[in-house]
């Protein structure tokens, strides 16, 4: 597809976006939608879109790409509406962004590896944001206001590690996890379920570290673990002939050892 031709596939979205928030003769649901009403749907179309991704369906990405798509525009008109900015804004907005955050491809500054590429980047954001003269606890309560718990989890260690507040060696953050978890247990043992709340959220944050530490995504982390739960209930119920709550216990641990195996061997 040329330039052109995206360019007026857009431009086709674009007007039907308006046409849809027409008073005059448009959709009675889309006119009342607000910023705030559509929310849900931006988040919403986010993770399906990552999932399409993740499960390497072309069709399903270029969808849910258009739905994603969709909601941008759709704020957009909606804000236009209200004489707040245009798409023409927003789209200007993040061209001149990255022109900016890529000084070795826009400008004169030469790079020699990943590593200087990335601390450009922060350092670039952290002067445009103003960031350079904000404390360490509000920079963090951006994090915790605009990602979701665990993603949130990870920044805010990240960003407090390199201002300091970091154990000498994994074995520490392993001692950690060992001191939370035990007070878990005294908490669901002995104190108030707002108790046991907050002693649930330190064991996370702390596992959080260890993930941080290995390199490794705790989001990634359990968003496949509930996928391998799926597929296994989704084996079990492959092979009974009636629903898994009928079965009893050392049945259903049968029947999950069963789906397991099965997985392992790529069945």
């Amino acid at each position: 597809m040329s330039d052109n031709q995206a360019l007026a596939a857009l431009q086709e979205l674009i007007e039907v976006v308006a046409k849809l928030r027409s008073p005059d003769g448009g959709c009675p649901w889309d006119l009342e939608q607000t910023p705030q009403s559509l929310t849900p749907y931006v988040i919403e179309e986010a993770y399906e879109v990552v999932d399409a991704i993740q499960r390497g369906n072309q069709e399903a990405i270029a969808e849910e790409l258009g739905d994603l798509l969709l909601q941008v525009v759709l704020q957009a008109q909606i804000a236009s509406e209200a004489g707040h900015f245009t798409l023409k804004e927003v789209a200007q907005g993040i061209a001149k962004k990255l022109i900016r955050r890529h000084p070795h491809v826009f400008g004169d500054v030469t790079v020699n590896s990943m590593d200087e590429i990335k601390q450009n980047w922060e350092s670039i954001k952290a002067e445009e944001k103003g960031e350079e003269k904000q404390t360490l606890s509000k920079k963090l309560r951006s994090y915790q206001r605009t990602l979701p718990p665990l993603a949130g989890a990870m920044k805010i260690s990240q960003k407090a590690a390199i201002s300091g507040f970091e154990w000498e060696n994994v074995n520490e953050v392993w001692a950690k996890v060992d001191e939370e978890l035990a007070e878990l247990k005294h908490a669901l043992a002995e104190e108030t379920p707002e108790r046991q709340q907050a002693e649930l959220g330190d064991l996370l944050f702390a596992i959080v570290q260890i993930g941080r530490w290995y390199n490794i995504d705790p989001s990634a982390g359990l968003q496949g673990t509930n996928q391998r739960l799926i597929q296994r209930i989704e084996k079990m119920e492959a092979v009974v002939d009636r629903p898994l709550s009928d079965y009893s216990l050392e049945e259903l641990d049968a029947l999950w050892q069963q789906a397991k195996a099965q997985l392992a061997k790529g069945e």
